[in-house]
């Protein structure tokens, strides 16, 4: 029995037998198109003629009296175009973007990334201390900042408002102690600027309280209640230059500007061993802040080396304040006192009056910088005589106790030569010529040097150089003056005669100590230093070189000057009895010279002054005092500035603990008696 037929499923047609003569295909009715009657009702299909129509399997039946189609996979390929389109579209997206970015808006995209940037840095090198010889700070440092601005983050563009630098500035200015209208300017005056310097050497405290304003004012902004007007306000770390005691030795240290450079004395003469050598840092940075995971490049400053001087600050104070009160009380222009160690030539103490505070320079006097005591050339007066006595004694031209006639006047070349007093005529041994100071007394020695007027000239030149006058005096000081010595043939008629007793040539204030120090040291000159050594980062100690040393005059005549010196002091007679020490014997020498007024050029007033060592006997320590156009009190150099000598002296030899004098002076006889 056969299943009904699916009216749906077409019958497939009979196979025509192959080699046989079997009935062709039956032909279609007319009621249907290739089915027969009996198919249209759902009859029992004819038998299949062939073998294989048997061979088929019967149809399931249907459910409900009708079937469902078969389930069939949809074809991939519409879906993989689609997904192909839309990662097509996403690279073109990406393409179109990098190349508006590098293309198109390069320099727009260039620009923003300026704002987010590396940073280079200056890292500053701790600059090196400047000590006494027993290590006493004299200058030193401590941690400044320099306050920076990044104006380019203050336009409209960066912060949308239009006046961030004038409020930047009425921030700042209460802060740095700056017109809120100069700072203003800074930050205007070159829109495009990546930095500028607001001010300079301020201390931690205020670069913290911009810091806490910065913080506060980037809340707000977070907030959105407000604009970080100081978004670029930075700081680099500098080294703010202290000196602890105030004008102490002020015109020897010099002091340092605001770039950090030392600029006048020790500060400036050996700003390279002090400055040491900058590091360098680079950071990322963007709105004016340091990126903390951004890339970090730092080279280590290398710290400076610590200066190590020659002076003793107690005795650099007590000459400090004897000149200073010494130039007050006489209303004098200014002072100077210059101690000396005889042996060494090394300067204890190196004292100017008036002085200025270099913690403060804004309000020093312009004319108290520097260092007057070297800087300053003048004539030196009767302290030079000393010099020529010693090419009289050193030629043996005469001997201490030869007799000398000194009258009232000495008439030479176009004029009448006198001394500071008129007198009758005194009968001097060439040892009271020093004691008494006698200008006319020591023209007559010097004459003694040479058959001609021309060949003891250039004797006495030649002593002169010797001592030091008119050449440098070793210290490399900046501004330091050689003084002024012309050669002998080019000296004028008066100066031939004026240059024995101290005029008509001029010298500043380290070499009359000098000359002094060389006969206390027994003839021989040690040039002055005052810079003992540097010690470096590491600790390690350079000693300076060793000054030079010259044979002046031979040690006897340097013993037996030492013992006229002390008739200066000791005998009645002397000129400077006011620079008498007890316990102790002094070589010195008075000097009253005219002065040089340096607005005019001609002569006005006086300089003052004292030279001399203790003690006399086993030498030790030499002091000059002189100051400049005493206006009130005496003028002499033995009123004015033996009593300068005495107070700095004693203080000296005190502090360095040497033993008094032993043996009474020698007092060598000042006068003689005619025909005696």
């Amino acid at each position: 029995m056969t299943a009904p037929r699916d009216p749906r499923r077409r019958v497939p047609r009979p196979a025509r037998p192959r080699g046989e003569g079997g009935v062709g295909r039956p032909r279609q009715g007319a009621a249907g198109k290739g089915r027969g009657p009996a198919q249209r009702s759902g009859a029992r299909p004819a038998a299949r003629s062939d073998a294989r129509a048997g061979s088929r399997p019967a149809a399931r039946p249907a459910r409900g009296g009708r079937g469902n189609p078969p389930l069939r996979l949809g074809s991939p390929r519409p879906r993989l175009r689609l997904v192909s389109l839309g990662l097509t579209l996403v690279m073109l997206a990406f393409v179109v973007r990098l190349l508006q970015v590098q293309a198109v808006d390069a320099s727009t995209y260039a620009a923003k990334a300026n704002v987010n940037r590396y940073i280079p840095v200056r890292l500053a090198a701790e600059r090196g201390s400047i000590t006494d010889r027993a290590g006493v700070d004299l200058a030193t440092t401590v941690d400044a900042y320099d306050i920076t601005a990044a104006p380019d983050l203050l336009t409209r563009e960066t912060t949308g408002i239009d006046d961030a630098p004038r409020r930047a500035a009425s921030l700042l200015a209460p802060i740095l102690g700056e017109n809120q209208a100069a700072l203003e300017e800074k930050l205007t005056a070159n829109p495009k600027s990546k930095y500028v310097v607001l001010a300079r050497q301020q201390t931690p405290q205020v670069w913290k309280q911009i810091k806490d304003l910065k913080s506060a004012l980037a809340d707000k902004e977070s907030e959105r209640k407000g604009v970080n007007v100081l978004a670029g306000i930075n700081r680099e770390a500098h080294s703010k230059r202290v000196y602890p005691n105030g004008d102490l030795a002020a015109g020897i240290l010099g002091f340092v500007n605001a770039q950090g450079k030392g600029s006048a004395g020790v500060e400036q003469l050996l700003d390279a061993r002090l400055a040491g050598k900058d590091g360098k840092r680079v950071y990322a940075q963007s709105g004016g802040r340091q990126v903390p995971t951004g890339d970090l490049e730092e080279q280590p400053a290398v710290p400076g080396a610590d200066v190590e001087l020659t002076l003793d600050r107690d005795i650099q104070w007590a000459a400090q304040s004897a000149i200073s009160k010494q130039v007050a009380d006489s209303r004098a222009d200014r002072g100077y006192v210059v101690v000396q160690d005889t042996r060494t030539g090394q300067i204890l103490a190196l004292a100017n009056a008036p002085g200025f505070d270099p913690n403060d320079i804004r309000a020093a006097d312009a004319e108290a910088l520097g260092n007057a005591a070297l800087t300053d050339a003048y004539e030196p007066g009767s302290v030079s005589k000393v010099m020529s006595m010693a090419a009289v004694l050193e030629e043996r031209a005469a001997t201490w106790n030869t007799p000398v006639v000194v009258p009232n006047r000495l008439p030479r070349a176009d004029r009448a030569f006198a001394d500071d007093i008129d007198h009758a005529t005194w009968h001097l041994t060439l040892n009271g010529v020093l004691a008494k100071s006698s200008n006319i007394g020591t023209i007559l020695a010097t004459e003694q040097l040479g058959k001609t007027r021309a060949r003891a000239n250039q004797v006495l030149y030649s002593y002169l150089r010797k001592f030091g006058v008119g050449r440098p005096t070793g210290l490399g000081f900046p501004g330091e003056t050689p003084g002024i010595l012309a050669k002998p043939g080019d000296w004028s008629d008066s100066q031939q005669y004026t240059i024995p007793f101290g005029q008509g040539l001029s010298l500043n204030a380290v070499q009359p100590a000098s000359v002094y120090s060389t006969i206390a040291n027994g003839g021989e000159r040690v040039a002055p230093s005052l810079v003992r050594g540097t010690r470096g980062p590491d600790g390690t100690f350079r000693a300076a070189p060793e000054p030079a040393r010259s044979r002046v005059v031979s040690r006897e005549t340097a013993e037996t000057l030492a013992k006229m010196l002390e008739s200066v002091v000791d005998d009645r007679e002397g000129t400077g009895a006011k620079a008498k020490i007890p316990g102790y014997r002094v070589a010195g020498k008075t000097g009253t010279s005219n002065r040089v007024d340096p607005k005019t050029g001609r002569y006005h007033g006086y300089t003052a002054s004292f030279a001399g060592f203790a003690p006399a006997d086993q030498p030790r320590v030499t002091v000059y005092c002189a100051v400049q156009n005493p206006t009130k009190g005496s003028y002499f150099g033995g009123q004015v500035c033996g009593p300068v000598f005495k107070q700095v002296m004693e203080f000296a030899l005190k502090t360095l603990r040497v033993a008094p004098s032993g043996k009474p002076p020698a007092r060598l006889p000042v006068s003689y008696t005619p025909g005696a």
